[in-house]
């Protein structure tokens, strides 16, 4: 009796995790619904379900199973009425989208994603369902049309972000973007005021950047777009820029390798804002780092934004939490990049990172036979170290793209400067130091034909100038907890 019950028990386990998961996509079809003002019960699909649900266990079972399965669809009505998503955003792809968690952490509230094809907007807009919603690309124009008043920003900048229902079920919309541009900037103290502005794209909300910069005092604001009198094939005649805005969507994720200009042909600028804040920092913020040039992401754009919304929303001040929203969702969302000698012990600090922070932890050489089929050592005995360096460049650039991970990169990860800024671009770099006597060359077929001493030599420098920090190994508990507080994670 003991171990049956210990079996149900297990049984019972698997079907709460199950009920999770279903209530989980109940939830989504019941925003989906609301949005489009579907009713919740379709009484054909539940009778078709039921009969297939049945169908699926013995005659002297069947009633039973059917009994469950109807309990079970009858919770998931009740949880899709109760639990539908009173402010969401809306836009026509947003997979990738981490608005939810912001309005979480500043509101408390639930917040959605309605995804939505152009044709079923005025659909959605004729019986509003929704207490309020934010609105992204492309649809930051069209929604204006909807709209019974317009805040005067959102006049100025002919962009609609947040909508809120009134008491008397009429519309307003409001832009946040410029409130959540004009905290960047100010919070960068990047002067503006005099400058000469360049902004990169000419969509939705561009025109929120021109006003912002506009109302900070800016000198000549130059709007480049692909096909305008000023564009990308002309752009070196603005080279005297002081400050650049991208708000374009080049060096987003997953194209992250991208930018939408070289930035070593402005001598002159002071100071880059890129609306991206997927990666943490694009090749575009790399690149102006490199040259001493301060340059920002859109993450505080996102959240100040966001704060400004959910004031609207629900009458709540939380613009004092924005920092530390911030704060969170880049720790969550960091990389906690390894790099050192072979058997220098990223490994096994790398998988002791992964528990103490919740990350997913990733080998390269694991990735490289995952993805291979073949071992590192195998690829460089059989092809050659340049066939597996390039193998390597692409196992890395694929990897640093997900953020939320602790990534042990082999030893020779420095050896391709390529790699740098795929790692850097959503992570820090941590270099493992150990005494060379303590590094194995078992297994290494490079640091057994080269010697270790040879090799550290040649590579003492790229570890040194790629890394934010550098810990000595002599214990993996202890380089952990120094790699932790060195990063600001304690």
């Amino acid at each position: 009796m003991k171990d049956l019950r210990k079996e149900i028990d297990s049984i019972d386990r698997e079907l709460a995790d199950l009920l999770n998961r279903r209530l989980d996509v109940a939830k989504k079809i019941g925003a989906y619904k609301l949005a489009r003002g579907i009713p919740v019960l379709d009484e054909k699909r539940e009778k078709e379900k039921l009969q297939a649900f049945g169908e699926q266990f013995d005659e002297d079972r069947k009633k039973s199973g059917t009994r469950v399965m109807e309990a079970v669809m009858e919770v998931s009505r009740n949880y899709q009425k109760d639990k539908a998503f009173e402010y969401a955003l809306l836009g026509s792809k947003l997979g990738h989208s981490f608005s939810p968690q912001v309005h979480m952490m500043l509101g408390g509230y639930e917040y959605g994603l309605i995804e939505m094809e152009e044709e079923e907007l005025e659909g959605f807009f004729k019986d509003f369902p929704m207490k309020g919603i934010s609105v992204t690309m492309p649809y930051k124009r069209k929604v204006m049309k909807y709209c019974d008043k317009i805040s005067d920003h959102a006049k100025a900048t002919n962009s609609v972000n947040t909508i809120v229902k009134n008491s008397d079920g009429t519309l307003s919309g409001y832009n946040t973007d410029y409130d959540g541009f004009r905290y960047t900037v100010e919070r960068s103290g990047v002067r503006i005021r005099g400058e000469k502005c360049l902004i990169l794209g000419s969509g939705g909300v561009s025109g929120t950047v021109k006003k912002v910069l506009e109302d900070l005092g800016a000198g000549e604001i130059v709007t480049v777009s692909r096909s305008g009198s000023d564009n990308y094939d002309n752009i070196s005649k603005h080279e005297d820029a002081g400050i650049i805005v991208n708000a374009t969507p080049v060096g987003m994720y997953p194209d992250t390798g991208s930018s939408p200009v070289d930035i070593e042909i402005f001598k002159n600028c002071k100071g880059i804002f890129d609306l991206i804040y997927n990666p943490l920092r694009s090749r575009l913020m790399l690149e102006g780092k490199d040259r001493g040039i301060p340059a920002f992401s859109g993450m505080h754009m996102l959240v100040a934004q966001a704060a400004c919304a959910c004031r609207l929303f629900t009458g709540e001040d939380h613009m004092d939490r924005i920092d530390g929203v911030c704060e969170q969702l880049e720790k969550d969302m960091e990389n906690i990049v390894l790099i050192g000698m072979p058997g220098s012990g990223k490994t096994s600090i790398g998988r002791k990172l992964g528990e103490m922070t919740g990350k997913v932890f990733v080998d390269s050489d694991e990735l490289i036979r995952s993805t291979f089929g073949r071992t590192a050592e195998e690829i460089i005995i059989s092809e050659g170290e340049e066939a597996f360096r390039k193998k390597e460049m692409k196992v890395i650039d694929s990897a640093a793209k997900i953020g939320g991970r602790v990534i042990a990169t082999g030893g020779g990860v420095v050896e391709r400067e390529e790699n740098r800024d795929p790692l850097r671009s959503n992570g820090r770099i941590v270099y493992i130091k150990r005494d060379l006597d303590k590094l194995s060359c078992e297994g290494r077929p490079i640091s057994g034909a080269r010697g270790t001493e040879v090799l550290y030599g040649e590579r003492k420098d790229k570890y040194e100038s790629w890394q934010d920090l550098t810990v000595e190994n002599r214990d993996i508990d202890e380089v952990a907890e120094n790699i932790l507080e060195g990063l600001g994670y304690r």
